[in-house]
């Protein structure tokens, strides 16, 4: 069985928002509802969604979209997955994802999931173009991982590793909640850490591998409102390259923004100067003139 659980309890304090960090929206979705839609394309059947912060608001934008669990205090990444207790006695396999990274496509979770055919945890890694303080995924020779070193605990021959944990992992699950048993908060932050389980993992005989993403944008975190329009920037050029592809003649896709549940017909013309939300369908043939602004709504020829 695949199942999933999502990391979305924080404030994302950068953001100088009371909204719930993972509600705030690119392309008019929740960051969240574009994470569980991913997971679902991919083949996820449970999804718990962990929430914290502003748990009533999160949850009310979620209904019907997934499970949830509380977590609270919020005591690290490790802590926030004991709380989805729900897939506990769930077989197969987990992808834990973040709330906050809204680009992941869904080919790159069904990469995580079919990843464990001779392992039993998954790390997703990828090279940005500046690593700076991002932890660092440590391989042995032979490609199976070592460990994961925080930046400020990295040595210097380890700072030089370009190769960085993405935060998004994938595990058997029965070997997820058996290590999850053997996390403790004995750090400076008395807080659990999921990284931890690369090593306890492997110190009861269980293989740790990683996978790379060649597209570093794809996983980017979002942390501030300067990341967010990134994120909308690098996603519309994601979905208008697949229209055009498909035979949509945009006149200038860098000003049209279509979201992600829209469909749309042959032989049809936008123009600049357009948002395309929700599940909006544009018909055979329709001419999307300048300034439309639409959600779930149908325009015809």
């Amino acid at each position: 069985m695949r199942n999933a659980i999502i990391m979305a309890g924080g404030k994302g304090t950068r953001m100088k928002s009371v909204q719930p960090k993972v509600l705030h929206k690119v392309l008019d979705e929740p960051m969240a509802s574009l994470v569980i839609h991913s997971l679902k394309e991919a083949g996820a059947e449970r999804i718990v969604t962990v929430v914290g912060y502003r748990h009533e608001e999160v949850e009310k934008a979620l209904a019907g979209q997934c499970e949830f669990a509380l977590q609270e205090p919020q005591l690290g990444t490790g802590h926030a997955v004991m709380q989805a207790r729900q897939l506990e006695n769930e077989t197969g396999i987990t992808v834990v994802a973040s709330g906050d990274c809204p680009c992941v496509r869904s080919e790159t979770y069904a990469m995580m999931y079919d990843s464990l055919q001779d392992a039993d945890m998954c790390v997703l890694t990828a090279v940005p173009d500046d690593n700076g303080a991002y932890g660092r995924v440590i391989r042995r020779r032979d490609g199976t991982v070592e460990k994961i070193v925080e930046y400020k605990d990295a040595s210097e021959e380890e700072r030089k590793v370009r190769e960085i944990n993405t935060g998004i992992y994938a595990f058997k699950t029965e070997v997820l909640f058996e290590g999850l048993k053997h996390i403790t908060n004995d750090n400076a932050q008395h807080e659990y850490y999921l990284t931890d389980l690369v090593e306890i993992l492997q110190q009861f005989g269980r293989k740790v591998i990683a996978v790379n993403c060649d597209d570093w944008h794809e996983v980017e975190g979002v942390n501030d409102n300067a990341a967010l329009a990134e994120a909308g920037q690098y996603l519309s050029a994601r979905i208008n390259q697949k229209w055009m592809k498909e035979g949509v003649t945009m006149i200038d896709p860098r000003f049209t923004y279509i979201g992600p549940y829209v469909k749309i017909g042959h032989d049809v013309t936008i123009y600049p100067n357009t948002y395309l939300y929700g599940k909006t369908v544009v018909e055979d043939g329709a001419v999307v003139m300048p300034g439309t602004m639409v959600r779930d709504q149908k325009i015809t020829k």
